[in-house]
């Protein structure tokens, strides 16, 4: 086991697009801290909530898990789902969570009672990825029906029906101040949609047309990262819908691979299939850490949202917690 050591100066926090002259930054020294045991199959997301004191997990045996972030100790079991979990996301006040099921449908769960608060149902097929706004009161979703649909969690209506892509969709998010939706889908396109109009904003799409296996903003809401199935993940600029930057080292063919960004926005930490996570300088797109973390494809990776912690979920059923 490596010696772990916090990095020497502080990172900086906002998001930058080239290198500073002369900048020398050091990455976080991830070391395995708890595997977290119980699920009994593939792990499909770990997601920290937003105050920092959970981590829930969802797996592809229907269940939903709660732990402690810090102790790893397991706090409850979410059950209700009549088939796998693909995608799970905290609403603001990290009191409710929503997960998306290939039962076709979305449950809201309150994390104090363990209990379904509501069911959204309306999407015809699997539903892959869910994300709530970051004021709370809006949900969106992503389907293998090809829709982006954004539900009003208060009332449990749909407010928008958004036939996105012609394949399906495999990744939502809001921006900072939730007026953008970023969709994106095996078909190759990532889209941005207007939240209040669904107006469709822009279509971003790379050359090679890869599969786009998960998307996500940066915390700056300027830039997309997106993670796609030919072993790259690039950073998109939304103005102008162009690509930043490229990000190479891992292998990623046949999966969606779910990556993360640090809190301080200076480096992209994801999984890979062969079981390895990969840290990179967002500034020089150097890979400045590699590491062994599962048996297996590595599904989703979740930094802690106030320090340099991250989660793993790996095929092989287990959840990892690594510090800093």
């Amino acid at each position: 086991m490596p010696s772990c050591s916090p990095p020497s100066s502080p990172l900086p926090k906002r998001l930058k697009t080239s290198p500073t002259p002369n900048e020398s930054l050091r990455p976080p020294e991830y070391c395995h801290k708890y595997s977290l045991l119980g699920h009994q199959r593939a792990i499909t997301a770990v997601r920290f909530s937003p105050d920092g004191l959970w981590l829930a997990t969802s797996s592809a045996d229907k269940l939903i898990k709660i732990w402690h972030a810090f102790t790893g100790k397991f706090e409850q079991t979410l059950e209700g789902h009549t088939q796998g979990i693909n995608h799970i996301a905290w609403n603001v006040d990290s009191k409710f969570l929503a997960s998306g099921s290939d039962d076709k449908t979305i449950r809201i769960w309150n994390l104090s009672t363990g209990a379904v608060v509501m069911i959204l149902k309306g999407h015809t097929n699997y539903v892959f990825c869910v994300a709530f706004n970051p004021a709370g009161n809006l949900l969106a979703s992503g389907s293998f029906d090809e829709t982006v649909r954004v539900w009003d969690v208060k009332k449990g209506i749909i407010l928008r029906l958004l036939p996105a892509h012609s394949d399906p969709v495999s990744g939502v998010d809001f921006n900072f101040d939730g007026t953008i939706i970023v969709s994106s889908s095996y078909d190759g396109l990532l889209r941005l949609w207007d939240t209040s109009t669904g107006q469709c904003l822009r279509t971003i799409v790379e050359d090679s047309n890869p599969p786009v296996g998960n998307v996500k903003f940066t915390p700056n809401g300027r830039f997309v990262i997106s993670m796609t199935r030919d072993s790259s993940i690039r950073l998109w600029e939304i103005v102008r819908g162009k690509c930043r930057k490229t990000y190479r080292g891992h292998e990623n063919t046949k999966y969606c691979l779910i990556p993360t960004m640090s809190h301080t926005g200076e480096w992209i930490v994801a999984g890979d299939e062969d079981g390895f996570v990969y840290v990179w300088n967002v500034q020089t797109r150097d890979i400045e850490k590699k590491f062994k973390a599962h048996d297996g494809v590595v599904i989703g990776v979740d930094s802690h949202p106030q320090n340099e912690m991250i989660a793993t979920g790996g095929m092989d059923g287990v959840v990892k917690l690594w510090n800093a």
